[in-house]
């Protein structure tokens, strides 16, 4: 590993207790932290420096992507690959992934939370770094775990839902025999996601960080998740509130209807409130009910 990346690992492993695992410990919880590359990210460029963390948990100035895996003490042999939202610009490790790990690891999941690479930090290869990301993920985890289900959020729900269904898309050269393996999960969870970037769905972050604000029908398709559902694709569990003003309504409702088209099996939870970015549920709306169905679903 060159100097850069293990300066960029020592400090990524200090500042993962200061941004939202000391109950880790508390609940004897075992942590790792594993690159996801050999050596340098396809493409090379990127930022320099330290990892940044706000005051409320979310990462950005992403040098190094890696996975944090955390084992329970008493392991269930499933596993669980998380990606938390933010628009592409950040990703919200505090609000989401971190609860939601906590959440799993209480339950004997075995857990992967993925910091990937943001699309405008400088990368050479631009906005599909995420994607080369989340299939470098599930190819690393598949080596590790022998049931994989994934659980994506917001923005994070759009990559990981892009990942499970273009599953044969080489959004990079193979760097070694990892890239071999399939990156293919058993199960899909995208609570609140980014699913189309079509018109009329054209105004959030997702959509500005990924393709721009003027780019043709062609492109938006082609960063759509509904586009690639096909009959390989895992089952979906889908999550929404009715008064989301981030990622509109119709997000699961278009997703819902690619996998009935497909044959792909959903299961879809709409609440009456709770707005966007409820993590494991916004306390005072119907939004708390979600994670109850979501563990029988994965026990399903």
């Amino acid at each position: 590993m060159k100097r850069r990346h293990f300066l960029s690992y020592l400090t990524l492993s200090a500042l993962t207790v200061r941004s939202g695992l000391i109950w880790a410990a508390s609940k004897r919880v075992t942590t790792q932290i594993l690159p996801l590359w050999p050596d340098l990210p396809p493409g090379g460029g990127g930022p320099a420096g330290a990892l940044v963390i706000s005051t409320k948990g979310a990462q950005r100035n992403i040098v190094q992507p890696t996975l944090t895996l955390l084992t329970p003490p008493s392991p269930n042999g499933r596993a669980v690959l998380i990606a938390a939202g933010g628009g592409y610009s950040r990703i919200e490790m505090g609000k989401e992934a971190w609860p939601a790990a906590a959440w799993l690891t209480a339950r004997g999941y075995t857990v992967y939370v993925l910091s990937y690479r943001l699309p405008h930090e400088g990368w050479k290869d631009g906005a599909i770094v995420s994607l080369q990301d989340a299939q470098r993920a599930l190819r690393l985890v598949r080596q590790r775990e022998k049931y994989l289900s994934v659980l994506g959020f917001s923005a994070g729900g759009h990559l990981l839902g892009m990942a499970v269904t273009r599953a044969d898309f080489r959004s990079y050269r193979a760097t070694d025999a990892l890239d071999n393996l399939p990156a293919t999960a058993d199960r899909a969870a995208l609570i609140y996601p980014i699913i189309t970037l079509e018109a009329p769905y054209t105004h959030t972050s997702t959509h500005k960080m990924l393709v721009g604000n003027h780019a043709p029908a062609s492109e938006n398709a082609a960063w759509s998740v509904q586009e690639f559902v096909n009959p390989q694709s895992p089952p979906f569990f889908l999550v929404q509130a009715e008064d989301d003003p981030i990622s509109d309504p119709h997000n699961t409702l278009i997703m819902a209807d690619a996998c009935k088209r497909e044959h792909v099996p959903v299961e879809m939870h709409r609440y009456s409130s709770g707005g966007h970015g409820f993590g494991m549920g916004r306390p005072g709306t119907p939004t708390m009910a979600w994670p109850e169905h979501y563990e029988k679903w994965l026990k399903s």
